[in-house]
């Protein structure tokens, strides 16, 4: 499965206030598009979108541990130490879903609030594993094992009029393997190498082994 994110800058920062006078600022706007090739050439069915959500919506959202990063993990999972914000809605709405975060205060999340107060143009990028079907007219179709890692980190915007990706890891595949996410290759690389017990056997297949995992990213 590849590591796939998509930047959408079409977003508003609000400041709400609660009766005790106490001030929370929260994004709010579409953090996932279905139905439309974007412009990584990227298309989310809207079933597999539904599908997704609703586990992120009872697995994360409700249980208030939807969390999102400031700027681009290279990795799927979230780092604790990098939260900057909290998803704290996510519905369907036409052909996208909109969503809701509050800012928290966090060492990111501060970070994010000066930044949005200074004017800093910010924008939202979902991030997921799932596999890519690419169609005789050259669209990826995002497979039915997309998993949303977080539906929105929050990430400097230097132009894109809509979706577009930030990055993605293109030859990089995440597996499965005991409940954890690992880089494929990498592992792969790895205990080949453990294998080789033989020092001799270890000099001779170093080199193949190195240039196969390179071969690989």
């Amino acid at each position: 499965m590849k590591l796939i994110r998509e930047e959408i800058e079409s977003v508003k920062f609000l400041v709400e206030t609660t009766k005790s006078g106490k001030k929370s600022l929260y994004i709010e706007g579409v953090f996932l598009q279905g139905e439309i090739k974007n412009r990584n050439g990227r298309m989310y069915p809207m079933e597999t979108l539904r599908r997704e959500v609703s586990r992120y919506n009872e697995a994360h959202v409700q249980a208030g541990r939807a969390l999102g990063e400031l700027g681009h993990p290279d990795g799927p999972t979230v780092n604790l130490d990098r939260v900057s914000h909290k998803i704290v809605s996510l519905k369907e709405s036409g052909s996208n879903f909109v969503g809701k975060a509050k800012i928290l205060n966090t060492p990111m999340g501060k970070i994010a609030s000066s930044l949005i107060e200074e004017g800093v143009k910010l924008g939202v990028s979902s991030r997921g594993i799932g596999s890519l079907r690419t169609t005789k007219e050259g669209t990826n179709i995002v497979g039915d094992d997309f998993m949303l890692a977080t539906a929105a980190d929050i990430v400097a915007d230097p132009s894109a009029p809509d979706a577009f990706v930030e990055g993605i890891m293109e030859g990089k595949e995440w597996v499965w393997e005991g409940g954890i996410l690992r880089e494929k290759y990498a592992e792969q690389t790895k205990r080949r190498i453990n294998t080789l017990v033989d020092q001799k056997v270890l000099e001779e297949h170093k080199l193949n082994l190195f240039n196969d995992f390179l071969n690989n990213l």
